[in-house]
């Protein structure tokens, strides 16, 4: 799985910022979220706008300053950044005691009966440094991996896509790989296959289809 575009971080994130309305409006829209492309944009600009809810305006509001955050340089592909990310994209949302911790109740996930295991810290470390130290895979490819091991392990109790989508394009934007994202036509169809990934644990698929459907950037 080769990278599909070849930037420089530079460009890279060029990119990001020319496009970040629309990352963060499908981003919502894959979170229940259901606002249009122009309330993003008025949110993203003056951070609330009449007629939405407290809940909308929030979730919006947090992807800005994650996308942000994520636009930095020199941040670490490791445990704390993740937790720091769910801080950003939960922040409002979730209980205070619950913001950057590790989950200590199970969850339910919607559309299938699978439940996700208990999770431990030193565990957690572990297989994130394992995905990141792949030296045989392009960072593309390791990308959609590590995002989606984040959605299967379910470590927080909310915001798990968004944390996992904004962890992998840290991944994409400081390696030139472009940017994950899903189109809101296409969201139904993630959904279907990401089930199915969470009952087998089998990502091939959903890897694929990823990598054919979901990744944004520009030839140079």
């Amino acid at each position: 799985m080769n990278n599909k575009f070849n930037l420089t971080r530079e460009k890279n994130v060029f990119v990001a910022k020319r496009n970040i309305v629309d990352y963060i409006w499908k981003s919502a829209n894959l979170e229940g979220i259901k606002i249009s492309y122009p309330q993003t944009q008025v949110i993203y600009n003056q951070g609330i706008i009449n007629g939405l809810t407290i809940l909308e305006v929030i979730t919006v509001n947090n992807l800005k300053y994650a996308w942000d955050y994520i636009l930095k340089d020199n941040l670490s592909y490791d445990f704390e950044v993740l937790c720091h990310l769910h801080k950003l994209v939960c922040d409002k949302l979730v209980l205070d005691g619950d913001l950057g911790k590790l989950r200590t109740t199970p969850v339910n996930i919607g559309g299938t009966s699978w439940k996700p295991m208990f999770l431990v810290e030193s565990q957690i470390k572990e297989e994130l440094k394992e995905l990141m130290e792949q030296t045989e895979k392009s960072k593309t490819e390791i990308a959609i991996e590590v995002m989606l091991w984040i959605m299967r392990r379910q470590m927080f109790i909310d915001g798990n896509k968004r944390v996992a989508m904004l962890f992998a394009n840290k991944i994409m934007i400081d390696n030139g790989c472009g940017i994950i994202t899903i189109s809101v036509e296409n969201q139904p169809i993630f959904f279907e296959k990401l089930i199915k990934f969470y009952e087998t644990g089998d990502n091939k698929d959903l890897k694929n289809w990823i990598y054919q459907t979901s990744i944004d950037g520009i030839n140079i």
